[in-house]
């Protein structure tokens, strides 16, 4: 692979990834109340940025917001373009910032030291969660502030609906990731 560019197979997997992401979105999750609900539709992006790195954890995200737009799963929630774009392709590119820990992450796999593979992965899931929701958690502010309960603050509205879909989406899909990897720790290893 010439650096800078992806080879075809994490292309392929970019794709398949993202695709998977947004039929994992289009489940039911758990909607606590109109601004907060949390699933584990990030997985297939962390899987992806931790197999190939952090440009195709931002690729895979990129496209899962794209696809979010696309097939009208965002209508209703696109109040402006530039709330679009922070919430659908930037938020979701940065999910990939889990990639940061991907070398970290494969070579605690090679050594079998389980408890630091653990942390490593509640380090990358959290890292790229928080990414992602610290743009919402912008976007919450400056476009959804006008929704908050009467007397409430949009920076407070914002940081409850925000951090608890950060929370909760986070701690999910580090426990299913968790179970994954360490069950199947081919799953991150390319060939």
């Amino acid at each position: 692979m010439v650096r800078g560019k992806m080879s075809l197979r994490a292309l392929i997997e970019v794709a398949i990834f993202a695709a998977f992401a947004m039929m994992l979105d289009m489940i039911p999750s758990i909607q606590v109340t109109p601004a907060i609900k949390f699933s584990v539709a990030m997985v297939p992006i962390f899987i992806v940025s931790l197999r190939w790195g952090i440009k195709a954890g931002f690729a895979s995200g990129f496209l899962w917001g794209l696809l979010q737009i696309v097939t009208g799963e965002a209508a209703g929630q696109i109040l402006t373009p530039l709330q679009g774009l922070i919430e659908y392709f930037i938020a979701f590119s940065f999910i990939g910032g889990a990639g940061l820990l991907a070398p970290a992450v494969k070579n605690t796999l090679q050594s079998e030291r389980k408890i630091t593979l653990i942390l490593l992965l509640f380090s990358a899931i959290f890292i790229g969660g928080f990414a992602r929701y610290i743009w919402h958690f912008i976007a919450g502010i400056i476009f959804w502030g006008q929704y908050a309960p009467p007397g409430q603050s949009a920076f407070l509205y914002s940081l409850i609906a925000n951090g608890t879909s950060w929370l909760a989406s986070s701690l999910a899909c580090f426990i299913v990731i968790a179970l994954l990897v360490t069950t199947a720790p081919r799953l991150l290893q390319v060939k």
